[in-house]
């Protein structure tokens, strides 16, 4: 029993020092080529863990060691595929993005400060769940609350912008 406790405790020093540290065997399996991120430092440490515990359990309640050694391979598989599958969609983020001005061009914004002819009014602008911001110029004054179209990128804080077209 205390050899299952000591590879339960190993896979949770494993799975430990995956979440400070970060995955310890990234690439180490890659020459395996299969699983993709399934095959993480989470997986074996889940896998280790459950395997460990579950094969304590098995064997303090059967006194089977072959039934327990199996209780714990399927137990153990089960829970790292799991932390495996769990790592992975983890690390695949979400699909928002640093906003970046240059991108912004031939985008739609709406007038928050009105821009008048010779100078700069506020715009402001949602990208990818973020509003931002921006200074803006336009050849002609536009009033606040009017949709414009960002024509040019003038600077990291400021655009240029033109009206709608209706």
């Amino acid at each position: 029993m205390i050899t299952f406790f000591v590879i339960g405790g190993i896979g949770i020093a494993i799975l430990l020092l995956s979440i400070v540290i970060g995955d310890l065997f990234d690439g180490a399996l890659s020459f395996l080529d299969v699983g993709g991120d399934l095959f993480s430092s989470a997986a074996l440490g889940g896998f280790l863990g459950a395997f460990g515990f579950a094969g304590a359990i098995a064997l303090d309640a059967t006194d089977d060691l072959t039934a327990s050694v199996g209780i714990g391979l399927v137990s153990g598989v089960v829970v790292g595929l799991g932390a495996g599958w769990a790592s992975s969609r983890l690390q695949q983020g979400g699909d928002e993005s640093t906003v970046r001005t240059s991108t912004l061009t031939g985008r739609t914004a709406t007038v928050l400060n009105a821009i008048p002819a010779e100078g700069y009014g506020e715009v402001t602008i949602q990208v990818a769940g973020h509003i931002t911001k921006l200074n803006a110029r336009s050849a002609a004054p536009v009033a606040a609350g009017t949709p414009v179209t960002i024509t040019a990128v003038l600077s990291a804080t400021s655009v240029q912008v033109a009206p709608l077209e209706a």
